[in-house]
């Protein structure tokens, strides 16, 4: 699980608002860390707000841990990014395949690769939107600190 830690600045039902000071999990500069933290610095600078699942009923002021369950970072990598790229190249080749019987080779392999960007498109937004609502893949409030 990658924690870190924020603070409480809002209520919304079962989840609380809260603002991080820092992303990520610390580690930036540790060997094994991913150094992800650097990179974000680059676009996004001060404190970050985010809403979490509040299981503890923390409240408004209370510095607490916010844990992100294992596999949701890596699952939302190969969601974002990986499988529009696939369905991208893949969509290339066979539009490009199909149209080499035609002779328009490129015009066909660029049809293809926005078919294939734009089932990409949709099919990330279902599985987010579906995978939205399920525990297994959202922050949630770990302890009060």
């Amino acid at each position: 699980m990658i924690e870190t830690q924020a603070t409480v600045t809002g209520l919304d039902g079962a989840y609380a608002l809260v603002e991080a000071s820092q992303g990520g999990c610390g580690r930036c500069h540790e060997k094994g860390g991913c150094g992800g933290n650097n990179a974000a610095q680059l676009f996004c600078h001060g404190p970050r707000h985010f809403r979490v699942l509040n299981p503890l009923n923390a409240q408004v002021g209370d510095r607490v841990a916010i844990g992100v369950p294992d596999g949701a970072v890596s699952r939302s990598v190969l969601l974002l990014y990986v499988l529009p790229l696939l369905l991208l190249i893949f969509g290339a080749m066979l539009g490009g395949w199909i149209s080499a019987f035609s002779g328009s080779r490129d015009a066909g392999a660029l049809l293809g690769a926005l078919c294939g960007g734009g089932t990409a498109w949709f099919l990330v937004r279902y599985l987010q939107h579906r995978s939205a609502a399920s525990p297994r893949f959202q922050p949630v409030i770990r302890q009060r600190l």
